[in-house]
């Protein structure tokens, strides 16, 4: 840390305030320890008076990140393909492949099942019709699908114009 005298930023507490959390889930502090040293903390000014926190303590080392698991598939919809895939640790690309878009829908159909059921069953139950509130859980949604359905169909390069004219436009 930098001289002792300086003053410490929110951002330097709750790195402290992370150490102190790191060094109590391995057993160095008690609960009570650990709060009145979080406590201290969040009241410090100086950097001296966050280093004092840490000083019986033992530098921490990051955990190894663990390495990714494969996801075996799972039963889906009954139809082949629609099982699940290992797109689902993936949320940034799932669209990107026909395995993620399949289970994305089948996710949606088996969403729509449920809600739908839930709906007509309360509707029977009651013995009159309820407003059909399923279609703002599964209308959004699957109008989410077919845009990324449509997108994930035209792909790259399937429109060579608007390919052209990107690559004319500057920077």
């Amino acid at each position: 840390m930098p001289e002792s005298h300086l003053r410490a930023a929110d951002a330097d507490r709750a790195a402290v305030a992370e150490v102190l959390g790191a060094h109590m889930s391995a057993g160095r502090l008690t609960v009570a320890e650990f709060d009145d040293r979080l406590s201290r903390a969040y009241a410090a000014r100086t950097y001296g008076e966050l280093d004092q926190l840490t000083a019986d303590l033992p530098g921490v080392e990051p955990a190894p990140a663990p390495a990714p698991a494969v996801q075996p598939a799972a039963a889906g919809c009954g139809a082949p393909g629609w099982g699940m895939h290992s797109w689902a640790g993936n949320w940034g690309h799932w669209g990107s492949t026909a395995n993620g878009i399949r289970a994305a829908w089948a996710s949606w159909l088996a969403t729509a099942v449920v809600v739908v059921g839930i709906w007509a069953l309360t509707s029977l139950g009651t013995g009159e019709w309820i407003y059909p509130w399923p279609v703002w859980v599964i209308g959004p949604w699957g109008v989410v699908l077919v845009a990324q359905t449509l997108g994930a169909a035209r792909g790259p390069g399937r429109d060579r114009q608007r390919d052209r004219r990107s690559e004319r436009l500057p920077g």
